[in-house]
């Protein structure tokens, strides 16, 4: 349970940055990065309250979409002239 603390922390606080950076610069990475952590943060709080094992395919699903929007920021970066 340590850990999906420390993830989930970690996660509101990337998604906070991510907000913020956004905010700042009108960066599109940074937001869908924030994006991104924060479908992992809420999969960490489902996971702290217990629900892991009902919702087990929304996790799947909630990390897989996460996953994508990381690698689709990591792609606008790359591609971004």
């Amino acid at each position: 349970m340590g850990i999906t603390i420390v993830n989930l922390i970690l996660a509101v606080i990337i998604l906070a940055m991510g907000i913020w950076a956004y905010g700042r610069k009108k960066a599109d990475a940074a937001l869908l990065v924030g994006i991104a952590f924060g479908l992992f943060a809420i999969s960490h709080l489902l996971t702290l309250l217990g629900l892991a094992e009902t919702l087990n395919t929304l996790l799947i699903i909630i990390r897989i979409l996460g996953y994508l929007t990381a690698i689709f920021a990591v792609y606008r970066i790359g591609t971004h002239k």
